[in-house]
């Protein structure tokens, strides 16, 4: 606590006050950082758990392998911002605001992200085991080699999602709007399925044993290689329109979809991860900012 009272102290006079109040209690273990509204600068490794951080706002912040585990921060905005590296295992982040901001190699263990807004954010090799997205929108966003299992996204809007190589065993993607998500060589044993859109997706080479299939839709889709002999709710009325060949395993009765064409007729094709936004320079003293509300 100390480190960060260091760091919060305000660089403008009239500021000053205001961040001196708001951090008056932190001796006497206040678990609350109490009015503060914008963060900005560099704080890696910053201990921030348990913290109520609601309607905060990271503003080209690097706060790499920061500990927010816990932390209140719904409604809270990551824009520009880093935090490669960081622990949010528990945390709540419901309704929050993400616009190019990097969690690569992240921990969302049993996170609450409900409502989230993190259009083409990078979730890159991040752990979200049983974390719950549910009515998230997560258009574009990376996921590729994430930990996604006991993972909940039913409802979530994620068109052109990028879902390569990730662990998604037992995740709940019931009534998920999946156009053109890129599921190359994904696990997906016990996920559930039904009701999700996944027409013109890629799920070649991925493993689908006991996925629920029922009722979702699978136009365009292409399933060269992916292994669904033992997926459930699978009928060849499902996979008229879908691309397959001699290397897709198809449960017994189920008749495969159209021959596979050179260019794939999808919805959209999964968009490239964001380039990672440049570290903010630090200021000269303190190298922290805290702007407040009264």
């Amino acid at each position: 606590m100390a480190r960060l009272a260091t760091l919060f102290v305000a660089v403008f006079a009239g500021s000053l006050a205001l961040a001196g109040h708001a951090l008056a209690g932190a001796g006497d273990d206040d678990r609350e950082v109490a009015k503060v509204v914008s963060f900005g600068g560099q704080c890696v490794g910053c201990e921030l758990s348990g913290r109520k951080l609601v309607n905060a706002q990271f503003n080209g912040a690097n706060f790499s392998k920061a500990s927010l585990v816990g932390a209140d921060l719904r409604g809270a905005a990551f824009n520009h911002s880093v935090f490669n590296g960081a622990n949010f295992a528990r945390a709540d982040l419901r309704g929050a605001e993400v616009m190019g901001t990097q969690f690569a190699d992240t921990n969302f263990t049993e996170a609450r992200l409900d409502g989230m807004a993190a259009q083409a954010a990078n979730f890159q090799r991040a752990n979200m085991t049983r974390a719950r997205f549910s009515g998230a929108d997560m258009s574009g966003a990376n996921f590729m080699a994430a930990r996604l299992a006991g993972a909940r996204f039913d409802n979530a809007a994620m068109p052109g999602a990028v879902l390569i190589k990730v662990d998604a065993s037992g995740v709940d993607f019931r009534g998920a709007e999946m156009q053109g998500a890129n599921m190359t060589a994904g696990r997906f044993d016990n996920a559930d399925f039904r009701h999700a859109d996944l027409s013109g997706a890629t799920l070649s080479l991925g493993g689908f044993a006991n996925a629920d299939f029922r009722d979702t839709e699978l136009s365009g889709a292409n399933l060269r290689g992916a292994d669904l002999s033992k997926a459930r709710g699978l009928t060849s009325d499902q996979l008229e329109s879908a691309c397959t060949d001699a290397s897709t395993r198809l449960p017994k009765g189920v008749s495969p979809g159209r021959a596979c064409r050179r260019v794939m007729m999808i919805h959209g094709a999964p968009p490239a991860p964001p380039a990672p936004p440049k570290p903010p320079r630090a200021p000269a003293a303190p190298r922290y900012i805290a702007t407040q509300r009264d």
